[in-house]
């Protein structure tokens, strides 16, 4: 029945992306799906783009491994889905109206009109994708090496061979339809994902025996010492991290700030913020119901310890779910990897494609082919990152979530708000939260202890949360010394966007 229910739900997604094939002729359908997508449409992509397998399989292996800390990561869904549509969203979809904006660099560019800034958004952009990307296939790998014991048969190829069947998958179904078939498809892998996030909420309660059973459970367990601490067996550092992290690094994700061009009626995005948090608040009671139901599992000795943590969910699964249950989760997390893989390949390939050429003032002829063979070249670079990463897929999403974060949601934020940035402190800003974040990742993952500490700071700090404050801090700093009145300097159009 699982195997079934996989290959059906991998069978309807790839038929979409023939079927979108046929219609997608221009870059403007490639990219943005023709501007014709409706509230509920681009509610639930950019819901079903924003959970992939991070939150599926990598949230309760965050959670089974540090405790309910892992949960800062999550609690700003309160109030993220209205910072993102009332602060970017609404001015993005705007400038649509009066500019051709495709991607998110033409956002920067129409603001800016500088070429460094564009550049530098470009290439954080790329970056991002090929780390978020590299999340998607680690988590996607983990799943199909789970679910059918390829580790028996394929001893240390294992992994490899599973991250490369699900690349095929995803790459097959990305270069044919581009956004059209993402848009086509993710409201009802969207509607999927809640469906799924409800049932094994409700089984994980149920094996478990209760909320007060799971918590009496892990409390006596020695292996779980802390699990409940407000901070979870995590450093305060860390877990504030988290939350500045995906508090406010949500405005610089590129993946759903561009669903909004796709809207086709800027009015409706009052009512976006309802609908996205909503559904949001729904798919992560998969985090919290797997990600207490395993660890008082195996504290109840119903559930032998687990080797690698990001297993949680699989081990969950095929240890206490029905077949039909289990297939409906595959597919579901598999809806996820794919939303969210579809709108990162092909945002990076706009980005390399039209974005650059557009930077040197060239336009191909051939685009649209050329976004295929780039979407491509970015998986298959995504899929090298994921194999010698090494880590929990949550921190690997961490990692590139912030990234994007770090770069470019000051500018965002700020650049489409506040007329006083000026260029100079764009280009300053997003310099500084690439260089910081990826450094700072770098130092953590050479240094002995896995910290930053060798380097002055607090041993739990989060590369990204302190590439993040750095670049915040650094545009409003150049903004303030650079500023002055810069009304004359901002084109009419984007002005009168901006002022709306």
């Amino acid at each position: 029945m699982t195997l079934l229910l996989t290959v059906a739900s991998l069978a309807v997604v790839t038929a979409i992306g023939f079927w979108s094939f046929r219609r997608t002729r221009t870059p403007r359908d490639f990219f943005i799906a023709g501007q014709g997508v409706g509230l509920w449409a681009t509610a639930m992509a950019t819901m079903a783009a924003a959970f992939s397998g991070f939150v599926f399989l990598g949230g309760p292996g965050l959670t089974y491994q540090m405790g309910v800390g892992s949960l800062a990561i999550v609690l700003p869904v309160g109030f993220t889905a209205g910072l993102l549509c009332w602060s970017v969203a609404r001015r993005l979809r705007l400038l649509a109206e009066v500019r051709e904006v495709f991607t998110i660099p033409d956002a920067i560019a129409c603001r800016f009109e500088s070429r460094p800034t564009t550049a530098l958004t470009i290439l954080a952009v790329v970056v991002g994708t090929i780390g978020y990307l590299g999340a998607q296939f680690l988590a996607l790998a983990i799943l199909l090496q789970s679910l059918f014991d390829t580790r028996q048969l394929l001893g240390p190829w294992s992994l490899s061979v599973a991250l490369l069947a699900g690349l095929a998958i995803v790459v097959l179904y990305s270069v044919l339809g581009g956004m059209v078939a993402g848009i086509y498809t993710d409201m009802v892998q969207g509607i999927l994902m809640l469906v799924a996030a409800l049932l094994v909420f409700s089984r994980a309660l149920w094996v478990s025996g209760g909320p007060e059973a799971m918590v009496e459970s892990i409390s006596r367990s020695e292996q779980f010492r802390g699990f409940f601490d407000p901070m979870g067996s995590g450093q305060s550092v860390t877990v504030l991290g988290f939350f500045l992290v995906f508090g406010i690094g949500v405005l610089g994700q590129p993946h759903m700030l561009h669903k909004f061009y796709m809207m086709k009626d800027p009015q409706q995005l009052r009512w976006m913020p309802m609908i996205l948090g909503g559904s949001q608040a729904l798919c992560l009671l998969i985090w919290v119901g797997l990600g207490l139901a395993v660890p008082a599992l195996v504290a109840q000795g119903r559930l032998a310890p687990l080797v690698l943590a990001d297993e949680a969910a699989p081990r969950f699964l095929l240890e206490f779910g029905p077949p039909a249950l289990t297939g409906l989760v595959v597919a579901a997390v598999l809806a996820a990897i794919m939303s969210t893989a579809d709108s990162f390949l092909n945002i990076g390939s706009a980005a390399l494609v039209r974005d650059l050429p557009r930077l040197f003032g060239k336009n191909g002829s051939q685009r649209l082919v050329h976004a295929r063979w780039a979407t491509l070249g970015i998986a298959l670079a995504a899929a090298g990152l994921a194999l010698t990463y090494g880590d929990l897929v949550a921190l690997m999403g961490t990692f590139a979530f912030g990234t994007l974060g770090a770069a470019l949601a000051p500018v965002f934020a700020l650049g489409l708000n506040w007329k006083r940035v000026t260029a100079t402190a764009a280009t300053a800003s997003i310099a500084t939260g690439l260089t910081a974040s990826l450094s700072l990742e770098m130092v953590r993952r050479l240094s002995p202890s896995g910290t930053l500490a060798e380097i002055g700071l607090a041993a739990g700090a989060l590369p990204s949360a302190v590439a993040l404050v750095t670049s915040l801090s650094v545009l409003m700093i150049v903004s303030w010394l650079t500023g002055g009145n810069k009304r004359s300097e901002i084109a009419g159009d984007v002005l009168a966007v901006m002022e709306s």
